[in-house]
């Protein structure tokens, strides 16, 4: 898809992945509303970016229904039109199992990275169906495609997007709106952080620390993936891996992440 003089709503545009996102979709002579919970964060885009009127900014709430509903109005009334959204927004969990997690935990993960994105493509997708060329672009992750100890709903979550998104694939084939699903490994954004959870034992000097993907670069690859209509971009050493592995051998790549990654619970 071109993305010189086309307008793109992107989720998580304020920190990490989303923030390189929408600097990408800039770069290339994108126009962008990029949206987040947090309005310093994306005071930082914004100075980051330096885009003048071609970023407008949008504190929202992806888990309200209601106030996503209200966005398509903000975004046209300051670009004209919508020609794609990347849903980027994401969170962690405590890393815990799943017998430990309160109701309240799971709802607020499940909301944030199932139900944000419902609500961000049931608003947008009428919108995008009426452009003669639009794009959704779904950010999974590695974690939806085999389990990962101490993050079970994260990756239930992730495993849904990734089948919403290949769902709305099938749905759309014969429509001009191109839908991509990505799916990043370990990735150096403060995530963790922003979900009010900590990686036990990772920090800068670790080897897991040491063989992350750069923000910088991943958002690079989802552009890319965007303007080459990619049906999945797999972001990271890891992710190939695990992707490749799950193919050909589903429960030994359950196992050996298992026992890879089980001293994140002990």
């Amino acid at each position: 898809m071109r993305i010189e003089g086309n307008v793109f709503v992107v989720t998580g545009g304020g920190n990490g992945i989303g923030r390189e996102v929408v600097l990408g979709l800039l770069s290339r002579g994108g126009r962008v509303a990029a949206v987040d919970l947090r309005p310093d964060s994306l005071e930082e885009t914004a100075r980051l970016a330096a885009a003048g009127d071609r970023l407008s900014t949008h504190t929202v709430d992806i888990t309200d229904r209601a106030t996503v509903e209200a966005l398509p109005a903000a975004v046209v009334a300051a670009h004209g039109q919508v020609d794609g959204l990347l849903n980027v927004a994401g969170i962690i969990q405590q890393f815990v199992p799943f017998a430990d997690l309160t109701y309240d935990e799971i709802g607020r993960v499940l909301s944030v990275n199932l139900w944000g994105v419902l609500h961000t493509t049931k608003t947008f997708l009428p919108h995008l169906l009426d452009r003669p060329a639009a794009a959704i672009v779904n950010v999974s992750s590695m974690g939806g495609l085999a389990p990962v100890p101490g993050q079970t709903i994260y990756g239930a979550s992730k495993a849904a997007v990734k089948l919403l998104t290949e769902g709305l694939y099938a749905e759309l084939m014969t429509t001009d709106v191109a839908v991509t699903t990505v799916f990043p490994g370990g990735v150096g954004t403060g995530i963790a952080d922003n979900s009010g959870a900590s990686i036990p034992g990772v920090d800068a000097d670790s080897d897991l620390a040491a063989n992350l993907t750069s923000p910088e670069d991943a958002g690079r690859q989802i552009v890319e993936g965007l303007e080459k209509g990619s049906y999945r971009v797999v972001i990271g050493k890891d992710a190939r891996m695990l992707d490749r592995i799950t193919r050909l051998m589903p429960r030994r790549a359950t196992e050996l992440v298992a026992k890879k990654m089980a001293s994140l619970t002990s």
